[in-house]
């Protein structure tokens, strides 16, 4: 299967698919896609994300973003949640350089989950229904806030760590595209070094601390976001293949 589906105004999109998760079991393809920002989609890249059948959308933007950047087009017929889950803006200018991208972006994201309490615990309870896919969740890149959301789904399914965090750093394949364009949108303007960046490091910091706060990341799904055993069930009923029985291993 592909895990990466080009088009010509994204840059990344992506299947999360076929995954291992530890009962034996793998995360099925075309069920859940991660994405940069839907609002670009035109021309022929309107048909080739028909063709994908998607039935849900969960957009993770602030309202004001999807107004200035535009939403998936209404004429694609998904249903359609604006779920945004990022509540303090991000202060560049406190990126230290001592400490690194990486630390940097693992605190916003551990900011995140406390911010984003009850968009998160919606978010999770929808792509848990097996009538909602195949689902896309995104954001502006399909880096930060698309990449927790689809980390704590993973961890959930029982997806390894090493595997959570290839998945977040893929993002990196479409680094010079979003410099490129980013640059093309504001001529003359600086960037921060951090800009497109997503090393592994910075996954494997909000794992562990998101970990070391509450104990395991299932924990802070049930504790925090209340989001109830039966729907962590149901999402790993749809989202994972059937288990092999005995006779057939």
């Amino acid at each position: 299967m592909i895990r990466h589906i080009e088009f010509t105004n994204l840059c990344n999109f992506r299947d999360v698919g076929g995954y291992a998760a530890r009962d034996g079991r793998t995360v099925r393809w075309q069920r859940l896609y991660r994405a940069d920002s839907l609002g670009w989609l035109a021309g022929d890249d309107l048909p080739a994300f028909h063709a994908l059948r998607v039935r849900t959308v969960i957009d993770l933007r602030h309202p004001y973003e999807v107004e200035r950047a535009g939403r998936v087009p209404e004429t694609e017929g998904q249903l359609y949640h604006n779920l945004p889950i990022e509540g303090r803006r991000w202060d560049v200018s406190a990126f230290s350089e001592a400490d690194g991208v990486a630390r940097y972006l693992a605190d916003r994201y551990l900011e995140v989950t406390e911010d984003g309490i009850d968009n998160l615990r919606t978010a999770l309870e929808t792509i848990s229904r097996a009538d909602s896919s195949p689902v896309v969740i995104h954001c502006a890149a399909g880096k930060d806030r698309t990449g927790l959301l689809t980390a704590l789904i993973l961890s959930l399914v029982g997806v390894g760590e090493h595997d959570i965090i290839a998945d977040y750093a893929l993002t990196e394949l479409a680094f010079d595209r979003f410099v490129a364009d980013w640059r093309r949108r504001h001529p003359g303007a600086s960037l921060w070094p951090g800009f497109g960046l997503a090393p592994a490091e910075a996954m494997r910091f909000f794992l562990t601390d998101l970990t070391l706060r509450h104990g395991s990341i299932e924990k802070y799904v049930t504790d925090v976001l209340n989001v109830s055993p039966a729907t962590i069930t149901e999402l790993r009923g749809h989202l994972l293949t059937e288990p092999v029985s005995k006779e057939q291993s």
